[in-house]
């Protein structure tokens, strides 16, 4: 009976542990949620501003990012069928815009992923690219995030030679002369191709918006 008895406080105190362990985890996920929110908020508008090349302090705070994009950018959707948010920069004082960025996202070889591509005021230069999301292989997708790859961007066309609209991430990496030409990873074809895919489907809604403006 007596070792009855302990057995059963055992499992008792196990029960209010438990109990009283998930309260607290419940009770501080609760209390974290909007910080969460905000963080996540935050490191897409980084990654927007990123794009644009809006000027924003490296270590700025999750507040200090979104009181920069609530002041200096603008939310504009774009095409009828599947509408997208166009982030215009219009920077504090300036009279006119002189960059937006779209939002693009797709399937990658081991998972998604999710970036933005900005454009100067012609709609048809790149002016930047960023990548926030990925699971792509350490060393050769997942070269995607970095400065030497996505500066192979800026100053690309939309369109090719012909006005034919879409990029073109070209294999092997390498110099490569065309207007819309990027050079790809070596090794990483499989992502290039991925990501070549889901920037040139936002270039589709990017470009009929564009022609509507009789740009």
């Amino acid at each position: 009976m007596h070792k009855f008895r302990q057995n059963m406080y055992t499992v008792g105190f196990s029960l209010i542990l438990g109990l009283a362990c998930a309260t607290l985890l419940t009770a501080a996920a609760e209390f974290t949620r909007s910080q969460q929110a905000d963080n996540k908020k935050a490191e897409e508008i980084r990654n927007i501003l990123m794009a644009l090349k809006a000027p924003f302090e490296t270590q700025a705070s999750a507040g200090e990012l979104i009181a920069v994009f609530e002041r200096d950018v603008t939310e504009q959707l774009v095409g009828r069928q599947n509408p997208l948010t166009l982030y215009i920069y219009k920077p504090h004082g300036s009279e006119t815009p002189v960059a937006a960025a779209v939002k693009f996202f797709g399937s990658g070889v081991w998972g998604p992923i999710k970036g933005f591509l900005a454009l100067e005021p012609d709609y048809k230069t790149i002016r930047g690219v960023t990548f926030y999301q990925q699971e792509e292989t350490p060393g050769l997708g997942g070269e995607i995030v970095t400065e030497h790859f996505r500066s192979r961007f800026a100053g690309k066309q939309i369109a090719d030679a012909q006005g034919a609209w879409g990029i073109d991430i070209t294999a092997g990496g390498g110099d490569h002369p065309g207007v819309n030409e990027i050079a790809g990873i070596s090794g990483a074809t499989m992502t290039c191709d991925k990501v070549e895919d889901m920037i040139n489907t936002v270039i589709e809604t990017l470009a009929a918006k564009r022609e509507a403006d009789g740009r």
